[in-house]
């Protein structure tokens, strides 16, 4: 049965881009989990498929808006990232741009389960976060150096407005004692083009598939620092001690292992400079998960955010040249002797 809210337009847009043959009524079910975007399972026949559409106001307490042209850098970055690693993206099967919308392979959750999820039931598979340690990094350095890139994902504005502005610079505003750095560590991102980046590099947005991670939800690609893909998802994983507290060592050996094996694939830039750069993007993103425009659901108690902010505050202020230094600050205010 279709669902009331799919507009009439974006039938009417499916039918333009011959995904639903005219005279056809497809079956249409919202998805949830996102807070960016409308998604539709679609069932027109013998095809089932995705469709994303783009919202202008994202779905958080706060006034949040962003352009809808992302709509299309996500479509384009799949595209390019099914060249260099076919098997950790869907295949995008159709666009209208003037919908703000695309179509994409379906995934069944019974055969691709988000990687959150198993996080969450305390499902920590070392291999599965080595092979997207690994997998980010051919993507980064598959994409390095590239003029075409550059002029295609120019979105230095959208980039800013959908995570620098709500996460360093939002944070600055609630800790004025760290905000010179925030928005420091802020233009310092923005005026980096290195390689194409994803910009949500969650597990939320990683399905576990049969044949290593699959990438979703790059409404945030840009070309510019790829240490920021490394450390919006290493930060992920030091998050989750809290939510699932007794696979907190399980989460840090997965943090250990996707930092070693992104740092072993990468090869367009040396390492130092990179991870130097991520080690400072951490605990800016570490506190604005609690004190930004979005939080991560999960950390609820003010005890939790204390840690979190005990923690990120002093590497704000004075920033780590290594991963690690975050890490074992992490484990030490969680007592983990690891």
């Amino acid at each position: 049965m279709a669902d009331p809210a799919y507009p009439a337009s974006v039938v009417d847009a499916l039918q333009r881009a011959g995904l639903v043959p005219a005279g056809v009524k497809p079956s249409l079910l919202a998805l949830t989990g996102g807070v960016a975007s409308d998604i539709w399972k679609v069932s027109a026949g013998d095809k089932t498929f995705v469709v994303k559409r783009a919202l202008p106001k994202l779905r958080v307490s706060a006034d949040w808006y962003v352009p809808t042209s992302r709509n299309v850098a996500e479509a384009d970055w799949l595209r390019i990232v099914h060249e260099i690693a076919p098997e950790a993206v869907p295949t995008v099967i159709g666009q209208d741009p003037a919908s703000d919308f695309f179509a994409m392979t379906y995934m069944p959750p019974e055969q691709f389960p988000v990687w959150k999820e198993e996080l969450r039931a305390g499902r920590v598979d070392l291999d599965f976060a080595a092979e997207v340690g690994r997998t980010l990094a051919m993507i980064h350095s598959g994409t390095a150096a590239s003029a075409r890139f550059a002029r295609q994902f120019s979105y230095d504005a959208v980039f800013h407005a959908i995570r620098l502005e709500p996460y360093f610079e939002a944070t600055a505003a609630h800790h004025p004692e760290v905000a010179v750095q925030l928005f420091a560590l802020s233009r310092a991102t923005l005026s980096r083009h290195v390689t194409l980046v994803h910009g949500d590099v969650s597990p939320k947005n990683i399905l576990v598939g049969p044949k290593g991670p699959i990438f979703l939800d790059a409404e945030c690609a840009w070309y510019g620092d790829p240490a920021f893909d490394l450390a919006f998802c290493l930060n992920h994983l030091l998050l989750k001690c809290l939510w699932t507290v007794q696979s907190a060592p399980r989460f840090l050996a997965a943090f250990d292992v996707l930092r070693a094996s992104y740092f072993v694939t990468v090869s367009h830039e040396p390492r130092d400079a990179l991870e130097t750069r991520a080690a400072a993007l951490l605990p800016g993103l570490l506190l604005a998960r609690v004190d930004g425009k979005s939080p991560v659901e999960y950390v609820t108690s003010e005890i939790d955010r204390d840690r979190v902010r005990s923690t990120a505050i002093p590497l704000i202020r004075d920033a780590p040249l290594h991963l690690q230094a975050v890490r074992d600050q992490w484990a030490r205010t969680l007592g983990l002797n690891l």
